[in-house]
C-alpha cells in the first residue's frame, strides 16, 4: 500500500474491525482524518478529549475489539489521560493515537511540544513513538495486538507530524490475533474439585467474563456444578433474568456463609473486600498470570483463556456435594431482600427518594437496554436495583471510579446498538464533568436518555465528612439546578421532575423523544446510599 501515515495507520486498524474514530479536532492528526474521510470510516468528534477516550473504551468493551481515540498533541493527549487510565483499570483494548510535534526539530519549542510517552507509560500496556512512515502500519499492528492480548488494556502511539504527513510504500502486515492462553490443567482440576465438593460454594462473575467472550462457558460451568452466581461490573446480565442460579440481592448472606468463593474475571479489590471472605477458601480465576492477586493467597488461581478454564471446570466428573439445599437457602434470602426493596422502590415521598427513580426505571427499560452509570451516590442505587436482562448491557466507571464517563460511554453504546435504549444515570456532580458533550451527541444524531439524580450535594463526601468531623466543606452544589435546560440549550431536550407520580410519564417521554433527553429528578439530599454495602 502507498499512502501517508494516516492511510497506513488506518489500514492496519481496519483489519481489526475498527469502523470509527473518536477525536477532538487538531492539526497534528489531520492525515488520520483524511484517511478516514476517504475510506468511509466514521469520525465522531467531541468537545473534550476525555470523552473521545471514554467513547473508545465503551466500543472496546461492548464489541470486544479495539476502540480508537485520536488526540492532538500536548493538551489533547493530557486531557485524555483519565480516560486512558480508566481503560487500563477496566482492561479495555483502547488504541490511542496521539499527535506529536515534528521530530526533525524536536527541542526547538514547537507548538504543543511534549514527550507524551513517559507520561502515559504507567497506564498503558504499550507506548512508543513511530519514528518513520515505513514503520506506521507495523507499529500500529504491534500496539493493537498488545491491546487485545490478555490481560487487555490501552496502548498509545505518538505520531510526529513529519512522520504522519509523510508518505511510504509498504507491504501491509496481515492482522494477527492473540493466541488463546492455555491454563494449567492441574490448577483447573484442583479448582473444580474444590467447587464440586464444597458445601456452600459461590461464584462472583466479573467484567472479563463478558469481554473474554466466556458468557456461554460460564453458564455451562455453573449449571454443571450447580453453583449460585453473583455479578460484578459487566458481569451483570451474564445469566438471564429468572435463571435458577442468578442472584444479586443475597450476596451478603452468601459471602458470610460460603466455604468456597470463586471469583472469575475480576480483581480481588475494594469492591470484593480485598479478597477477604473469612474462613472461605478462594478460587481466583484470571485471564493472565499477571492478574493473580498478590495481597492474598487463594487456594488455587487458574490463569488462562476464561473460556478454556470455565469449560474445564464444567467437565469435572469426580465426587461432588449436592448444592440444591444451599441454592434454595440463598433463593429464600434473595426473595426476602427483593420483597423488602419494594417499600423503597415505590416510596411516595417529597422530596423523591433515589430508590423510587429506579423503581420507575425498571418499568420502562427494555430487556436489552444499555445502562450506563456515571456518578457516586445516585449511581450506587443502580447496582442494587437494576438487573440487566442480557450480557453486555451494563457500563460503569469500574474500580478507578472516574467521573465524566457518561457522554463518552453513551456515544460508544449508541454507535454499537443504534436500535436499543441507551440510558445514562448521572449524579449532579458527575454532570459537571461531561454534560457539554450533549452537544456532540445532538449534532451527530446519537439520541440517549439521561436521568440525573439531583440532590445538590456531593453525597459520597458530605455525609461521611459530617460523620467524621461533625461538619462538611466543599460538598455542596447549587440546589435544584436546571440541568435539563442545559441539555435543551445544547440541542437536546428535557424536564425537571419533583413529584414521584411524574417520574414514569417523564421517562416514557424521554425514551420516545429521539434526541438526547435529560430527566432532571430533584432527589432527597438526606437519603444517602448506605456506605456499609459493598458497591460492586
Amino acid at each position: 500500500m502507498e499512502g501517508h501515515g494516516g492511510d497506513l495507520a488506518l489500514a492496519a486498524l481496519r483489519e481489526y474491525g475498527v469502523t470509527e474514530l473518536f477525536t477532538l479536532s487538531g492539526g497534528h492528526v489531520f492525515p488520520l482524518y483524511d484517511a478516514a474521510h476517504r475510506a468511509g470510516v466514521r469520525i465522531v468528534d467531541v468537545r473534550h478529549e476525555q470523552t473521545a477516550v471514554f467513547a473508545a473504551e465503551a466500543v472496546a468493551k461492548l464489541q470486544r475489539r479495539p476502540g480508537v481515540a485520536v488526540l492532538t498533541a500536548g493538551p489533547g493527549v493530557t486531557n485524555g489521560i483519565s480516560g486512558i487510565t480508566s481503560a487500563y483499570f477496566n482492561g479495555a483494548p483502547v488504541v490511542v493515537l496521539g499527535g506529536r510535534a515534528p521530530q526533525w526539530r524536536w527541542g526547538a519549542g514547537s507548538l504543543q511540544e511534549l514527550d507524551h510517552v513517559p507520561i502515559v507509560a504507567s497506564v498503558t500496556k504499550y507506548a512508543t513513538t513511530v519514528t518513520a512512515p515505513e514503520r506506521m502500519a507495523a507499529d500500529v499492528q504491534a500496539a493493537t495486538l498488545a491491546a487485545l492480548s490478555p490481560h487487555r488494556g490501552p496502548v498509545f502511539l505518538d505520531l510526529p507530524m513529519d512522520v504522519v504527513f509523510s508518505r511510504a510504500d509498504v507491504e501491509l502486515p496481515e492482522a494477527v490475533r492473540p493466541a488463546p492462553l492455555d491454563p494449567d490443567p492441574d490448577d483447573v482440576a484442583k479448582a473444580a474439585a474444590l467447587i464440586a465438593r464444597a458445601e456452600r460454594p459461590v461464584v462472583i462473575a466479573g467484567s472479563d467474563v463478558y469481554t473474554g467472550d466466556a458468557v456461554a462457558a460460564l453458564r455451562e460451568c455453573v449449571e454443571a456444578l450447580t453453583v449460585p452466581v453473583f455479578p460484578n461490573g459487566m458481569g451483570r446480565g451474564l445469566l438471564p433474568r429468572g435463571h435458577a442460579l442468578a442472584f444479586s440481592r443475597a450476596r451478603r448472606t452468601a459471602l458470610k456463609q460460603a466455604d468456597v468463593v470463586v471469583v472469575v474475571g475480576t480483581a480481588l479489590d475494594f469492591r470484593l473486600g480485598f479478597g477477604d471472605f473469612g474462613d472461605a477458601q478462594v478460587v481466583h480465576v484470571v485471564d493472565a498470570p499477571g492478574q493473580r492477586a498478590t495481597h492474598v493467597s487463594p487456594a488455587v488461581s487458574p490463569a488462562g483463556d476464561l473460556r478454556l478454564v470455565l469449560s474445564g471446570l464444567a467437565a469435572y466428573r469426580g465426587d461432588r456435594t449436592d448444592h440444591a439445599g444451599w441454592v434454595a437457602t440463598l433463593r429464600t434470602a434473595e426473595d426476602a431482600a427483593r420483597a423488602a426493596d419494594e417499600e423503597q422502590l415505590t416510596a411516595d415521598t417529597d422530596p423523591i427518594r433515589p430508590a423510587r427513580v429506579y423503581g420507575e426505571l425498571r418499568q420502562v427499560l427494555d430487556e436489552d437496554a444499555v445502562v450506563i452509570g456515571d456518578g457516586g451516590d445516585f449511581v450506587s442505587y443502580a447496582g442494587k436495583y437494576l438487573d440487566p436482562g442480557r450480557p453486555g448491557c451494563w457500563l460503569d466507571p469500574g474500580p478507578y471510579g472516574c467521573l465524566g464517563t457518561g457522554m463518552g460511554y453513551a456515544a460508544g453504546a449508541r454507535l454499537t446498538y443504534p436500535d436499543r435504549q441507551v440510558c445514562v444515570l448521572l449524579g449532579d456532580g458527575a454532570a459537571g464533568f461531561s454534560l457539554m458533550d450533549v452537544e456532540s451527541l445532538a449534532r451527530q444524531k446519537l439520541p440517549v436518555v439521561m436521568v440525573c439524580g439531583n440532590n445538590g450535594i456531593w453525597g459520597l463526601e458530605k455525609h461521611p465528612m459530617n460523620m467524621v468531623y461533625g461538619y462538611d466543606v466543599a460538598a455542596d452544589l447549587t440546589p435544584g439546578l436546571r440541568y435539563d435546560d442545559v441539555v435543551s440549550a445544547l440541542g437536546g431536550a428535557g424536564e425537571t421532575v419533583t413529584k414521584p407520580a411524574d417520574l414514569g410519564p417523564a421517562l416514557r417521554r424521554a425514551f420516545d423523544a429521539g434526541v438526547p433527553y435529560l430527566v432532571n429528578v430533584l432527589t432527597d439530599p438526606a437519603d444517602a446510599y448506605p456506605r456499609s454495602a459493598n458497591l460492586a
